[in-house]
């Protein structure tokens, strides 16, 4: 079901007003590109956060003026919606530790102790129903 401001799932009334934008729009997104309700609704919620924690000031502000989101509007598919289902790896790169969904371009996060980047991992596998795969300092999968 497509949402918009005055429409939208009771799990997003108590988010930041922007981040509730930036939700509903993600979420009609996952909707368009065939997720059910059910799992859209958290991975979305989950997105938002995020993207608004890395996002500036300036950004922030540029996207709560931005048009409001509406049950109509169109989606652009190339946001990789295939890495939703892929699972998330722990590994050393770099002197730190890296969380990456398989098959992305570059690492959700980085760590300076892999307890830290596994909890993030489960964090974000939990989100998407997907596994956490981790490896060693030396590159070697952990069962």
């Amino acid at each position: 079901m497509p949402w918009n401001l005055d429409d939208y799932p009771a799990s997003m009334k108590n988010l930041d007003q922007v981040v509730r934008k930036k939700a509903i729009d993600i979420a009609n997104a996952l909707v368009d590109e065939g997720y059910d309700d059910d799992r859209a609704i958290p991975i979305a919620t989950s997105q938002a956060k995020e993207w608004a924690d890395d996002a500036s000031k300036e950004e922030l502000k540029s996207y709560k003026h931005a048009e409001r989101p509406s049950e109509n509007d169109e989606h652009d598919s190339s946001a990789r919606a295939e890495l939703l289902d892929n699972d998330v790896l722990v590994y050393f790169e770099d002197d730190e530790w890296k969380v990456r969904t398989k098959e992305a371009k570059r690492p959700d996060s980085t760590h300076e102790k892999k307890n830290d980047a596994v909890d993030r991992a489960k964090e974000i596998a939990d989100n998407k129903d997907t596994n956490v795969i981790r490896f060693t300092k030396d590159g070697e999968r952990q069962d």
